[in-house]
């Protein structure tokens, strides 16, 4: 899931892929929204936001959206910058390291927040939009752009392009058919997602953000591990090193 990038990819490992960290980022987006009021996923509403505080001279209020725009931009160039380095080295587990760094942000974010209960909200959602930035470009970046986890505009305006092609002809029907199922998959773990985020935090406040933490980091190692035993099973055949 977080190893064979591109073409080397299946249709299932794209919807894996995407219903998992669809559901974290959805979770994430609600949870920023019922502690502060906005969402931390949603560049497109946060840059109208900015211009709507613009056009009201709400100067401050402007300025909170557009950190958390740059906060999302930063992580998403951030995190292509390692995955491009690591992939120039060479190194397999790249993404899952990627991955395992938005955990251990969360990790810290959450130690925080349950250490001083009172910690700014707007440092919070600067914080959760950096690391929406970070995921949403690693799996863009692995997938070849095929799997967009907080980008649910596009998701939609896709899924309505795909189910116009199933009234064309056999080729284009066959082509829309994987695309429709990872974008519903995408679309309907990100509402998930947000319910179970919205739930979760009634019952459970900001450990939420340490549950959160800790299923990256398992998935993240899970997957850094399969890359290790993938090279080690190359290294071992005859000519591999």
């Amino acid at each position: 899931m977080l190893i064979r990038v591109g073409d080397e990819r299946t249709d299932r490992i794209d919807v894996s892929l995407a219903a998992i960290l669809s559901f974290v980022a959805g979770a994430l987006n609600a949870v920023g929204f019922l502690i502060a009021g906005s969402f931390t996923a949603n560049m497109t509403g946060n840059v109208s936001a900015l211009a709507d505080e613009l056009a009201g001279g709400r100067i401050l209020q402007a300025l909170s959206f557009g950190g958390l725009l740059v906060a999302f931009i930063c992580g998403a160039g951030l995190a292509a910058a390692a995955i491009q380095a690591g992939e120039r080295r060479g190194v397999r587990s790249v993404y899952a390291a990627a991955i395992l760094a938005e955990g251990l942000i969360l990790l810290g974010l959450g130690a925080v927040m349950l250490r001083w209960s009172a910690t700014e909200a707007g440092h919070l959602m600067l914080a959760l939009s950096f690391v929406m930035g970070l995921q949403n470009a690693a799996t863009t970046l692995i997938s070849r752009s095929r799997v967009r986890t907080t980008h649910v505009s596009g998701m939609a305006t896709d899924i309505g392009i795909e189910l116009a092609a199933l009234a064309g002809t056999k080729e284009a029907r066959a082509e829309a058919r994987p695309k429709l199922r990872l974008h519903f998959s995408t679309l309907t773990s990100f509402a998930l997602g947000g319910l179970a985020g919205a739930l979760l935090f009634g019952l459970i406040g900001n450990w939420l953000f340490i549950a959160a933490a800790a299923f990256l980091i398992a998935v993240a190692l899970t997957e850094m591990l399969r890359a290790r035993r993938a090279r080690g099973h190359a290294g071992s055949r005859p000519g591999g090193r």
